[in-house]
């Protein structure tokens, strides 16, 4: 649990202790993240956090990013998780796959935390398989349409662009995706519902409607029919953070457990804690490693989906020992140990489910491809 150049985790952990956790039950509460938070984000550079310096970005580490989320994680996963995916599938596509136009209209605002960014990929009836998306795109002399929607997309409702992905034909498969970049106050672009959630209350989680969305020509992020590679080279590197996210829940999570076991002591509450420990240590080791990959320039994909599979169900499991550690003060709406396994619960699903993770890992492993 070390810090990193320019001490972005001491700041984070600063941050949530000053700022989210005062704030965190209430924003579960009323499922509406309170402005100081996005602005004290923006305030503290957490916006910009590996971000091109050109365009205002924060020079950091996968290591600084991944202490960040772990930290304010602790504090409200809704939080971690806004910031997680605002830089690691928004603003890092952009930055990676950008023009120099799209950078110079995009970059700046967003590293300044002027902008929120938003990932438009899960379709009602496109999940897990990204590739059998059904939202279409459309070209003429004046840019492209896009009809179709999108489900549960994290940030859209406020979000300033949204890096979506459409089809220009179903029957192309991945070769017909290409991602482009959805402003906000785009003609035929709506928001149809937000929806109410069992966990990560205070993060928006919304239906997008596309019909006949008129975007410029020059909208589309990266080639033509490249989409798909798009999105998975952000996801790769989404995962570590949202592993960092999971992470922090189960760091909660501990923590709680391990205050309820010392205000009634037994030796069952014990060998809980000690399960608890082992795990967390175990998915703090697997998160670090998965971002010392990237930080080294090493293939990542393979850890940071080990990453994310062992911190999503280490989460689950430590939340779920720590409401039988705490008994009956547990019951009580809003509770620390209620409001943590409400938020644990998403983690094995968001940025590729458990599923999903163990059938990469498991196609890797037994073509010989994986790990030895």
């Amino acid at each position: 649990m070390t810090d990193g150049s320019g001490g972005w985790r001491t700041k984070a952990r600063e941050f949530a202790q000053s700022t989210i956790i005062p704030r965190a039950e209430a924003m579960d509460r009323s499922d509406e993240m309170p402005a100081e938070i996005r602005e004290g984000l923006a305030a503290g550079g957490f916006m910009g956090l590996g971000l091109p310096t050109q365009w205002g970005g924060h020079p950091a580490t996968a290591a600084d990013l991944v202490g960040v989320l772990e930290e304010l994680a602790v504090g409200s996963a809704a939080v971690a998780t806004l910031l997680a995916v605002h830089l690691s599938v928004a603003a890092s596509p952009i930055a990676a796959w950008g023009t120099v136009g799209q950078q110079q209209q995009f970059l700046p605002s967003l590293a300044r935390g002027r902008f929120l960014g938003a990932f438009g990929l899960t379709e009602p009836e496109a999940g897990s398989d990204a590739a059998s998306l059904r939202t279409r795109y459309t070209r003429s002399d004046a840019g492209f349409a896009l009809n179709g929607s999108k489900m549960f997309i994290t940030n859209a409702a406020s979000a300033d662009v949204i890096v979506t992905f459409a089809t220009r034909d179903p029957s192309l498969g991945r070769d017909g995706i290409s991602a482009f970049l959805l402003p906000k106050g785009t003609p035929g672009f709506s928001i149809a519902q937000r929806l109410d959630k069992l966990g990560l209350r205070g993060s928006e989680t919304t239906e997008m409607v596309l019909a006949n969305a008129a975007l410029g020509p020059d909208a589309m992020l990266g080639p033509e029919g490249q989409g798909l590679k798009v999105a998975l080279s952000s996801l790769a590197g989404g995962r570590i953070g949202i592993a960092a996210c999971a992470l922090g829940v189960a760091r909660a999570g501990f923590d709680e457990m391990q205050r309820q076991a010392r205000s009634e002591p037994a030796d069952w509450k014990r060998t809980e804690v000690a399960r608890a420990f082992t795990d967390l240590a175990a998915a703090r080791a697997l998160v670090e490693r998965a971002a010392a990959d990237r930080d080294a320039g090493r293939p990542y994909a393979e850890s940071a989906s080990t990453a994310k599979l062992f911190a999503s169900m280490a989460a689950m499991r430590i939340a779920h020992r720590g409401f039988e550690v705490a008994g009956r003060t547990a019951a009580r709406a809003g509770a620390p140990s209620e409001r943590i396994l409400r938020d644990a619960r998403v983690f094995p699903i968001v940025e590729g489910t458990t599923e999903i993770q163990e059938l990469i890992l498991g196609r890797r492993l037994v073509s010989g491809d994986g790990a030895r």
